[in-house]
């Protein structure tokens, strides 16, 4: 029996044994109804951007380096180019401080010109819209694609560090993809405590995937880690849990995003002669700084890039309750009756062995399995990703959820509610049904005050 036709098995026995069913269409069981809705985006502090507690003041000290390297903005002098998305790393990790996520005024649509560059905004950056890349699933000859297209070039560009009015380079026509369907995006993860996530040992992933098994199977959850395809181990970053280390993420953001090569990806993606004003790769750790330079002075700045997130402490929670006493509590209990915490799981720990011991042993309160699940045809993006099918993504952890302005992975709404009823969807004659299709049910079952506390909970995050 195919995986796809066990999965449908599991999802119809669920629905009975759970006594749903997908013929009710009243507002209340779609998941609409003027009883409840998305509290929005959490005021007060942002909760997040600080150092972890604990680090030693040489870890500080690279933590603080990091960001100022986080934050700089990138010229033409410094390799930006000769395609990219943005010119800093924290122009697209902002919200709600350094090291989170898309901002609510996207900065794309003002870099596109800045500095006499001739860029189009493509259709679907929008002022007010998520910070997004562009990936295509398939090349023109039928072949898979799956990498990120650059949305902008240098031409044309003279900043303070170098003048780019001689790169040939030609933004690619993003019009053309958008008609042909052909076109995904993405916006940023947020960053606050992956240091901490990246030291979870794989053997926990493993633990906690067969806990609750039999649950699992009766909800019709089937998740699975994605691995390394060289040594095997499990990887943990990205939408889909492709990339393996912080390290191998920041230099593959610097080179993809910013265009900048370094020593972890040393090729420019571009290689137009006409568009080259620096060495390549573009950084590297120095080989020469002055006597008594601080020992921070002797990364690359993609390492910086690592110790900054290795080192940024996790989102705090809120211990305001705007629905009213016990309502955060009641909606925590019943995001673990509804089946939520079957993927979003609440804690799992770091091992004992971290080199720093601000990471060792550690609880870890981030909502997530970190393993990659099958969402359906209506989250599919159709991208391959390790082990990652395209219907395939990474439990999204939930920390921060409360000061976050878009959802999904393509940011394609910024109400919680809609986030949470698009987990569901059918199978068809490409992808199978949601693992979620059982929980999201469950959800649209409760009454409205429930669905608020529910709400009032992630909102807390």
């Amino acid at each position: 029996m195919s995986k796809v036709k066990l999965r449908l098995l599991v999802l119809a026995a669920t629905l009975l044994l759970l006594g749903l069913s997908e013929g009710l269409h009243s507002r209340t069981s779609m998941g609409i109804g003027p009883g409840y809705k998305d509290p929005g985006v959490r005021t007060g502090d942002a909760g997040a951007g600080g150092s972890l507690p604990g680090l030693t003041p040489k870890e500080e000290m690279f933590f603080q380096a990091g960001l100022v390297e986080f934050e700089e903005a990138e010229g033409v002098g410094d390799g930006l180019g000769p395609r990219f998305n943005l010119d800093s790393c924290g122009g697209c990790h902002i919200q709600p401080a350094t090291g989170g996520t898309s901002p609510a005024m996207n900065p794309q649509v003002a870099v596109a010109s800045a500095f006499g560059a001739k860029n189009k905004v493509p259709s679907f950056i929008k002022l007010e819209g998520p910070i997004r890349e562009a990936r295509f699933q398939y090349k023109f000859d039928g072949s898979r694609d799956g990498g990120v297209h650059s949305l902008f070039v240098i031409s044309g560009r003279v900043d303070d560090s170098g003048n780019a009015a001689g790169c040939t380079a030609v933004q690619e026509d993003f019009e053309k993809q958008v008609a042909f369907n052909n076109i995904i995006f993405r916006i940023p993860t947020p960053t606050f405590g992956v240091g901490l996530i990246e030291q979870i040992p794989d053997q926990t992933i493993i633990n906690n995937m067969n806990t609750n098994a039999s649950t699992k199977l009766l909800f019709g959850i089937f998740g699975r880690p994605n691995r390394s395809g060289n040594d095997g181990t499990i990887t943990r970053f990205g939408w889909k849990a492709q990339n393996k280390s912080l390290q191998i993420f920041s230099g593959e953001a610097y080179n993809v995003e910013m265009g900048i090569t370094n020593e972890e990806f040393q090729q420019e993606r571009d290689e137009n002669s006409t568009c080259q004003f620096a060495t390549v790769p573009n950084t590297v750790v120095p080989t020469e700084v002055p006597p008594g330079s601080p020992d921070a002075d002797f990364s690359s700045a993609v390492t910086k890039f690592s110790f900054f997130m290795r080192f940024l402490a996790p989102p705090m929670p809120s211990t305001t309750d705007p629905g009213g006493p016990d309502s955060i509590s009641r909606g925590r209990q019943i995001f673990a009756n509804v089946g939520c915490a079957l993927c979003h799981t609440p804690k799992l720990k770091t091992g004992p062995l971290a080199t720093v011991g601000a990471l060792r042993d550690q609880d870890v309160n981030l909502f997530s399995d970190l393993l990659v699940h099958n969402m359906g045809p209506g989250l599919a993006d159709d991208i391959v990703q390790g082990v990652a099918r395209g219907d395939e993504f990474r439990t999204a952890p939930l920390w921060g959820l409360g000061k976050r302005i878009f959802f999904l992975h393509d940011g394609r709404t910024n109400d919680l509610v809609q986030a949470i009823l698009a987990h569901s969807s059918g199978g068809n004659f490409q992808f199978g049904p949601s693992e979620a299709n059982a929980v999201i049910g469950r959800f649209k079952s409760l009454g409205d005050t429930d669905k608020q506390h529910l709400l009032n909970f992630l909102r807390s995050l």
